[in-house]
């Protein structure tokens, strides 16, 4: 038995498909990996590289494919799709398990020949986008390619109810699956102990206020709303830390100078110590305009953080208004004031909010994720025997 592992970028499966590799391994496939190591990660080339080699040394094989993160980067995506294809027939695989919309689709159209010969397809959305709010465009491009290929689509993995409940109103896989996220080891993050040097580092003292955001330096993670939210504030004792890397940098950094922050602001990069980071925070601040079911939300939860966030698909999930946090539109500035100067008010509310959001994430642990991925994986597996 032999099952391959798609997604657009490396960074994909190294966050979010590191458990189904070893589920799959348990449960005798041989398990290999092809995805873009070269461009598009979310993380470092260092980290890409590490994980590559992580990978050969779990025994699953790797294969590079020029897949592009643009959605009309054809040349690439003909490529890549000739790559798969025939790495496809050649291994013979008997699953595939696809993420991301241009390696889904590049996955899907590849296997079709083999899929008459038994193999079967699972896709999982991070984050259909078409959803409630969306632009005409995304409506006009994305659902019909959707609609379209879930004849292909054995399988289709869900991680968040609104788009669970749409892929099984309109049928978008032969069969649809709720599963709770890709999971998250609450009781880890717990267990991490705070480092006050991280803080001190970066000259925040004991008394200011720490607001952080995790996510790429883009226009979707809209750090920008945050940033002039925060300026709004005019209060000097507050720093904002963003752990990410991006095309926004240098924009980040002169708004925030033009605001008089720019000691206050502080753009970390990618880090492989987000979790120490949420740890010495205050206040998770996430204003995405686009989301699955966000892992760093989930685990600034964990950590137990009070979080202001916008009112999206996915984190709608998570948090409820005046629970662990507040929601707000996403390009909401005003807002985003208001609700942040209203976890300002006291540290006891603070952590009484962040509680809360460690009990409730309890529901998204790897472990129910992990009993969703035990079910499909084993219904696929009864299928080919």
């Amino acid at each position: 038995m032999k099952a391959l592992m798609v997604a657009s970028v490396a960074s994909m499966i190294d966050q979010f498909n590191r458990e189904n590799i070893a589920l799959l391994q348990k449960m005798g496939y041989e398990v290999d990996v092809a995805c873009n190591f070269e461009v598009g990660n979310t993380s470092s080339k260092e980290r890409v590289d590490t994980f590559r080699q992580e990978l050969q040394q779990q025994n699953v094989k790797t294969f590079q494919l020029p897949i592009p993160r643009k959605m009309f980067a054809f040349s690439d995506m003909i490529k890549a799709y000739k790559k798969l294809k025939k790495l496809i027939e050649e291994e013979q695989y008997t699953l595939i398990h696809c993420h991301s919309p241009i390696g889904s689709v590049l996955a899907r159209l590849a296997c079709r020949k083999q899929r008459k010969h038994g193999l079967k397809l699972i896709y999982t959305a991070h984050g259909f986008h078409f959803f409630t709010g969306a632009p005409k465009k995304n409506w006009l491009i994305f659902y019909p390619i959707e609609k379209i290929f879930a004849k292909y689509t054995d399988i289709l993995i869900t991680i968040c109810t609104e788009d669970f409940e749409r892929a099984k109103r309109r049928k978008l896989g032969r069969k649809v699956v709720y599963s709770p996220g890709v999971g998250i080891n609450v009781e880890q993050i717990k267990k991490v102990e705070k480092n006050e040097e991280k803080r001190q580092k970066l000259g925040i003292g004991k008394k200011d206020i720490l607001i952080l955001s995790v996510g790429e330096l883009n226009q979707n993670k809209n750090h920008k709303t945050v940033l002039q939210a925060i300026s709004q504030l005019e209060r000097t004792d507050i720093h904002y830390v963003i752990c990410g890397q991006g095309a926004l940098e240098v924009e980040l950094m002169k708004m925030a100078k033009e605001n008089g922050m720019e000691s206050r602001v502080h753009l970390l990069g990618f880090r492989t110590d987000v979790i120490e980071w949420m740890k010495v925070a205050d206040i998770f601040a996430f204003p995405s305009c686009r989301e699955g079911l966000p892992v760093s939300l989930m685990e600034a939860m964990a950590a137990g953080l009070p979080v202001v966030c916008s009112r999206i698909r996915g984190n709608v999930d998570l948090i409820e208004e005046g629970e662990g946090g507040y929601l707000c539109k996403p390009l909401d500035t005003a807002n985003f004031a208001k609700n942040l100067s209203k976890l300002l008010v006291s540290s006891e509310q603070r952590e009484a909010m962040g509680k809360i959001n460690q009990n409730k994430v309890q529901r998204f642990d790897n472990s129910k994720v992990s009993e969703v991925m035990k079910k499909v994986y084993g219904n696929v597996l009864t299928t080919q025997r």
